[in-house]
């Protein structure tokens, strides 16, 4: 009798830790996916800061020239 139940809980906790591992594998892809996501939307901000900083400056020269020519 022990060495069935013996057989039955290697078996079950091998089943275990496969189900373990394959969950692994999907929360760590979704990560990435996630990362990669946050990643895409960082440099769309980092272009946004870019453009808006060079069209305040372009701005201040523009406000500057017009002052000195005066």
């Amino acid at each position: 009798m022990g060495l069935k139940n013996s057989k039955t809980t290697s078996k079950m906790a091998h089943w275990r830790m496969d189900q373990h591992e394959k969950l692994c594998r999907i929360m760590q892809k979704q990560t990435q996916e996630m990362i990669n996501r946050l990643l895409a939307r960082i440099n769309r901000l980092e272009l946004v800061v870019w453009v808006s900083t060079i069209a305040v400056l372009g701005g201040m020269f523009t406000i500057i020239v017009k002052l000195l020519g005066h």
